[in-house]
């Protein structure tokens, strides 16, 4: 986190750990506002890597699972880069900024992932910068939200995962009633002022849960090379393209999908013992091995941990799942909406 922002959030009181804004001093009270009130968050667990030159188009779209060709310049999309057996790296939303894109990943990857697309553009004319310098990103949701741009004279996107530029920043509508917005570190100040008296500032973590809620995982260190793109349900949220060219790992991710192999999906989890992505779930019906891992966890407005998990299909069922060993805490799955 840029040491300025830092300094900054702290005075407006947040407490940092870190790097991640853990709260704001009242984290039972920040996550009951995530239910019924408009909140804003330094979203400082992301980080942005800005991918430019002439051939960027196609430098991305030959490296990562959606179709980046197509993607329009008022929108965003999830995406993932995998490595040569089809399992992810990191997982992206990747967005246009004038000519160049933007990919937002989980900030404990920036370094690797930046150093390791660094070496796949040998001759392409195309550059590859860190912006976490130089670019913040906060998250508004809630009742009131879209007032709230509004009342700040910030654009507000048509539909889920449209964008549009204002003055101040750019802003991402993920879903009907969440936005993300991403700013310059000098104007980041004034916005979050701004942004402050209409919506309650919350802690990191109370925006992790929302993206439990809606389904959104996000790979980070401790899940890395752990799960093909359709484990975490991202052709379903339009992150892989069948029909667009080779990219990394584009063999295994197809034939599992067309040979319907996928045994492991994403799941809601629950369990009054606290959650971290990449805790493992076990069945007492197989005690010797895994069935199911944590992708991300953030603690409950109603008690105990929320997180999604991939479990595999034949465990679910039996209802005897507990974490990190047999007979170890309790954790309860439904499944995700549609």
């Amino acid at each position: 986190m840029n040491s300025i922002w830092h300094e900054f959030l702290a005075a407006t009181g947040a407490r940092i750990d870190q790097d991640l804004v853990t709260d704001f001093g009242d984290p039972p009270g920040e996550l009951s506002a995530a239910c019924t009130a408009p909140i804003v968050s330094p979203l400082t667990h992301l980080r942005l890597i800005a991918v430019g030159g002439p051939e960027a188009a196609v430098f991305l779209h030959n490296q990562v699972t959606s179709d980046i060709k197509h993607l329009a310049t008022d929108a965003a999309q999830h995406s993932a880069w995998c490595s040569a057996k089809g399992r992810m790296l990191a997982s992206f939303l990747v967005f246009r900024s004038g000519a160049d894109y933007q990919l937002q990943l989980s900030a404990d990857l920036l370094t690797m992932i930046v150093k390791r697309l660094q070496m796949f553009v040998l001759r392409s004319k195309v550059t590859i910068v860190d912006l976490s310098g130089n670019r913040e990103i906060f998250g508004l949701a809630g009742p009131h939200a879209v007032e709230a741009l509004q009342a700040l004279g910030l654009p507000v996107p048509d539909g889920p995962l449209n964008t549009a530029v204002g003055s101040a920043g750019l802003v991402i509508r993920l879903d009907s009633a969440r936005f993300q917005i991403v700013t310059s570190t000098e104007d980041a100040a004034a916005l979050w002022r701004r942004l402050a008296a209409h919506a309650r500032p919350v802690g990191t973590a109370v925006w992790q849960w929302l993206d439990i809620q809606a389904g959104i995982p996000l790979i980070t260190e401790r899940t890395r090379e752990e799960f093909v793109p359709q484990m975490a349900n991202f052709e379903r949220l339009g992150g892989v393209s069948f029909h667009k060219g080779c990219y990394p790992g584009q063999e295994i991710i197809a034939r599992t999908q067309y040979l319907g192999k996928v045994k492991r999906h994403l799941y809601r989890a629950h369990s009054a013992s606290p959650l971290a992505a990449g805790d493992t779930i076990y069945s007492a019906t197989s005690p010797d091995h895994p069935c199911g891992m944590v992708t991300n966890a953030a603690p409950a407005p109603a008690g105990g941990y929320d997180a999604l998990a991939v479990v595999q299909e034949n465990f679910v069922a039996g209802g005897d799942l507990a974490l990190a060993a047999p007979g170890g805490p309790r954790v309860d799955l439904e499944l995700l909406d549609g």
